[in-house]
Order: C-alpha cells, then structure tokens, then sequence
C-alpha cells in the first residue's frame, strides 16, 4: 500500500508541474504583445543602415515576436515585407498616420497598422532613399494629400516591388541631401 501511494503521490506531482509549466508558457504568449514603438535618434534603419531620424517622412517597423525592425520610410518596410522569406513571418506592420503628423517628424502616437492603411505614391515631398509613400488611416486625407502633392492612392495590397521600382525612379534624387548615385541604384533593389 505504501509503494502504491508513493505511486499515485509522485503521478500527482507530476501532473501539478506539468499544468504549472503549461501555464507559464500561455502567460508567456499573452505578455508578447506585437505593438509598435517609438523611434529614438539613434536607431538605423533595418535595410539600409541609415539613421532613420535624419529623413522627413513617414516611417515603418515590422514587430514579431524576435523583436522590432525599423526602417527609414514606408517604401523600406514595404519593400523588406515583399521579400518571400520576410512574408513568412508573423509579423505586425506599421506606418505613420500622416493624416495626424507633419511630414519633417511625424508622429509615434500615431503609428498604424500598415496593412489597413492607405499610401499616397508619386508625392513631390522628399523622405528617405527611394520613392516617398505616404501613409494614412483614413482614404479621404490621403487623397487630400495627393491632390496637394500630386500622386495616386493606393491601398497595401496595391503594393509590389514593381510600383516600388517604378516611383523609385520617378523621385530619382529624393534621398533628401544624400548623393544619388550608386548607393541609391544598390539600394532600389531591396
């Protein structure tokens, strides 16, 4: 009887730590939340290594559960996520609501989700390397922003690495008081 009761007894403390270590691993998960967060100074952008407070513009950052990835425009993180291997992560994508910022320091208090959000392409205003896309939460002030600038309205899912090209091309010396040669074409492509 005694070796049977140390049986179910060790069974019993068995199964306690196996539900106590579950529920660590749930608790785990419900704390990893994927919200944006504020860009600082001295933070480069993911792709290109640039400072990313030096440009105007509209940012992006890519949170997962590895962490956030930083890019210097909406352009950058947009052409990062279109990469296949990125596209398999389970990442949150957001974007400045320039609707709600201005355009030479835009707004961390108002990062959104970048699949929902609404971009303005072929703008006249500079920001990073590459095309400026500026991002909005709401339709109406994006096409506010294109009839000001110029541009067309374009919804995230609009977007691929050919449009990216294109108004890359189009805005050829946008990088803002960066020299436009060789380092813009290298980077065009990523």
């Amino acid at each position: 009887m005694n070796a049977l009761h140390r049986i179910g007894a060790g069974t019993l403390l068995a199964l306690l730590l196996a539900i106590g270590l579950a529920g660590c691993g749930e608790k785990e998960e419900v704390r990893q939340a994927l919200e944006p967060v504020a860009f600082h100074d001295a933070d480069e952008c993911h792709v290109c290594g640039m400072i990313i407070s030096d440009f105007p513009g509209p940012k992006g950052q890519a949170v997962d559960k590895g962490g956030v990835k930083k890019f210097c425009s909406t352009a950058e993180m947009l052409g990062w996520w279109l990469q296949p291997e990125n596209r398999l992560l389970d990442a949150r994508l957001y974007v400045h609501d320039m609707g709600r910022s201005v355009w030479e320091k835009p707004d961390d208090n108002h990062l959104i989700d970048a699949t929902s959000a609404y971009y303005v392409v072929g703008t006249s205003l500079k920001a990073a390397m590459g095309a400026s896309l500026a991002s909005f939460a709401e339709e109406q002030a994006a096409r506010r922003m294109a009839e000001e600038h110029g541009g067309r309205v374009l919804h995230f899912e609009e977007i691929d690495q050919a449009l990216l090209q294109e108004a890359a091309s189009m805005q050829h010396g946008g990088m803002h008081g960066h020299a436009a040669g060789a380092q813009h074409n290298a980077h065009a492509g990523h």
